[in-house]
């Protein structure tokens, strides 16, 4: 957002072209030649009657030569100015070899016509200068209250969030968060930077008619009754009263008063629909949702990324635009690191970096994920005092659950689908929880365990934990220094996440530094210790069947695009998917051995059965249609559908470099149009997704 001010800048006192620079230079050259030339001339000049001796114009010749000068350095500042010097030096060494050497005096009427003019034109430069500068120092002191007058209305506004977040105990740092995923999303969809700085400002106050309502409705734990809704919603129409004040903004207060409107117009306060509600407010609406769902509230705990990202997809052309809600789905898959959420600074630090147990288990720390890309834990293990009898030895427990985190209650557990593989002590004692097979060897320097069997250790002590995981098995090494642990697990699937949190009794934990490589593991680097899990164990169709355990880990073989290309399969969503996406996708894509991820490969389409479009990095044209029949009865029925099991087919169409994409599966149609501009003839498809079997793959080629 920028605060009006005069403009000050080049443009607005533009210079004549160089066309008339080089003009003024050549009429100055030619009439200061012609000067001389007629002053000693005899010729006359017939006007009607009157003779007129020619030698009598050669003051006028001259004056255009000096007009010429001038003219140049009123117009063109230095350039001008250091043009008319160069030929003022020439003038002078001619004047000095006339006058000195050779004792001519025949030019010395126009010597003084020539100082004049030579005064004059610095006299014009110098004044010139002078304006410049004070054009100068003028355009730094209203850039200077220009930028005071941002950083007074930032503050201002900031000042008035604060003022907003301090009356709700659990929205602390809300308005900003939104204001930056608003901004995100903006600049996403092309907005420019102007744009971005008015949507951010916009949402950055899109709730300050909650200072209206009282602190007992907002920060009341527990469900609000009907009466206290009813004056929670009156929150947008007391932010348009406030801000609609500030006339010089209008937007701050279309963002307050409609973030609440439904897409499919059931929304509040004016039940608008579609896009009657303005765009600044259907942006901060899907940003606000986000933002809601991922921090905590008095009545819950903050929601999984991936559970919001499912509620953002079942939102889409009902509470929210379904191209701002496929944006904000675009934003979540980017952020690998799950940076988009609230942070509580203080959560950190016994979090990740110290952990202070007393009884086992009371503190672990936030779980490690453990991938296919080694990772290596390194933390300083130091007991809180010598205590007769009692285990002082960190521990390790490897679970998954959607937050990452270690829970308990039966609740949470259920909540964050919290699966508990096992428990492993720094003594080698290792407590299967919920996996097929543990092995465990020890391999210290005697290759015997250490007789420290009880884990009372009483000493500070450097450890070194690494692990890695390979489709169903994880191998995890402990290392204290004088004793080297392999630990094997066979896990219940392939598909579930694994985390290692880190916790202990009467010790401290601290200087944890975690490393992971960049670097993946084959096949071959764990030993099975039990069969692979496997659900495609039933004839294949045309070509192999194919299991997608996590996101796209596995695909087909790519299949060669041609018009009436027909692709049909039976597909199951696996025991552990539980999100709407866990489904198949379509991929377009070219690579040289017909491979996803294959060498030289462009991605031109990836399409999921839930009627997702991921955006190509590739200069491709890509319609998306998607529209639902009355066979689609709701998310949930299409899950169970998916989980049960349905068959699918895939029609393509080609004309050159113009392919479309169609596919029904329950009720959801999908179409998708893409045009490639340029690129290799060979256009390839393959069925890929994330948490599903697919079997049965036949294909029909037209003809």
């Amino acid at each position: 957002m920028k605060i009006p001010v005069l403009s000050f800048d080049k443009a607005s006192r533009k210079k004549p072209s160089m066309f008339i620079f080089v003009l003024l230079i050549a009429l100055y050259i030619v009439f200061n030649v012609l000067t001389p030339i007629i002053a000693n001339s005899e010729g006359v000049l017939q006007f009607g009657e009157q003779r007129i001796p020619l030698a009598g114009m050669a003051g006028v010749v001259s004056s255009v030569s000096y007009m010429s000068i001038v003219f140049m350095v009123i117009f063109y500042g230095k350039i001008g100015f250091y043009t008319a010097m160069f030929f003022y030096s020439i003038m002078f060494v001619r004047m000095f070899v006339e006058y000195f050497i050779k004792h001519d005096f025949s030019s010395l009427p126009g010597f003084f016509t020539s100082m004049v003019t030579f005064v004059s034109i610095i006299v014009i430069f110098l004044r010139n200068r002078k304006i410049a500068e004070y054009r100068k120092a003028e355009k730094e002191y209203y850039n200077e209250q220009q930028k005071y007058s941002q950083r007074l209305f930032k503050q201002t506004a900031t000042a008035l969030v604060s003022a907003i977040d301090a009356k709700d105990t659990y929205s602390h740092g809300h308005s900003v968060r939104v204001a930056e995923y608003s901004r995100m999303i903006a600049e996403a969809i092309g907005k420019s930077e102007d744009e971005c700085e008015k949507i951010y400002f916009a949402a950055l106050l899109h709730d300050v008619g909650k200072i209206g309502i009282p602190e007992s409705i907002i920060n009341k734990k527990g469900k609000l009754t009907d009466e206290e809704f009813g004056t929670i919603k009156q929150h947008p129409v007391m932010g348009n009263q406030i801000l609609s004040s500030i006339s010089e903004y209008p937007y701050l207060s279309i963002g307050a008063f409609f973030h609440h409107e439904r897409y499919d117009g059931k929304g509040y306060p004016t039940r608008l629909k579609g896009e009657d509600i303005p765009e600044i407010a259907r942006i901060i609406s899907v940003a606000d949702a986000y933002d809601a769902m991922t921090s905590n509230r008095s009545y819950r705990d903050a929601i999984p990324q991936q559970i919001v990202r499912e509620e953002i997809v079942k939102g889409a052309g009902t509470q929210f635009d379904p191209e701002l809600a496929r944006v904000m789905q675009n934003l979540i898959d980017l952020d690998q690191d799950y940076k988009m959420k609230e942070r509580d600074i203080e959560d950190e630090i016994p979090g990740k970096n110290e952990i202070i147990c007393e009884k086992y288990r009371d503190i672990v720390s936030d779980g490690i994920i453990i991938t296919p890309y080694p990772t290596r834990v390194l933390f300083r293990f130091e007991p809180l005092a010598k205590i007769s009898g009692k285990t002082q030895a960190p521990a390790f427990i490897v679970f998954d659950s959607l937050d990452g985190r270690v829970h308990d209650d039966e609740k949470t557990i259920r909540d964050m689908n919290y699966f508990e593989y096992c428990e492993i002590h720094s003594n080698g004692r290792v407590e299967n929880k919920g996996v097929r097979e543990i092995k465990e060897e020890y391999t210290g320097s005697s290759g015997k365990k250490e007789p420290d069997s009880e884990g009372k250790t009483q000493k500070s002590t450097i450890y070194e934990l690494e692990a890695v995981k390979w489709k169903d098995h994880v191998l995890i090494k402990i290392n204290d220094g004088s004793t080297k642990k392999e630990i094997t697990v066979a896990l219940p699937d392939s598909s579930r996440f694994v985390y290692i949190g880190l916790t202990g009794e009467q010790c401290v934990i601290n200087g944890v530094r975690v490393e992971k490589s960049d670097k993946m593991i084959g096949p071959d680097h764990i030993n099975r210790i039990a069969e692979e899990i496997s659900y495609i164990n039933c004839p294949a169709g045309d070509i192999p069947n194919v299991q997608v355990d996590g996101n796209r880990t596995d695909a087909t073989l790519g299949i060669p695009v041609t018009d009436g290309l027909k692709i049909s399969f039976h597909t199951m969503s696996l025991p552990t998917a539980r999100l709407i996406w866990h489904c198949p996708y379509i991929s377009l894509f070219y690579s040289d051995d017909k491979k996803v991820w294959g060498s030289g490969y462009r991605e031109y389409a990836l399409l999921r059965l839930d009627g997702e479009n991921m955006e190509s990095n590739e200069a491709v044209e890509n319609k998306l249609t998607v529209s639902r029949n009355g066979a689609f009865t709701g998310w949930d029925a299409w899950k169970k559908v998916n989980r049960e099991g349905m068959d699918v087919s895939v029609t393509y169409s080609r004309e050159g470099n113009v392919i479309t994409v169609t596919t029904e599966n329950f009720g959801i149609l999908i179409k998708d149009t893409i045009v490639i501009p340029e690129g290799p003839k060979h256009v390839y498809t393959a069925l890929t997704g994330d948490q599903c079997a697919i079997t049965n793959i036949r294909i029909t080629n037209a003809g």
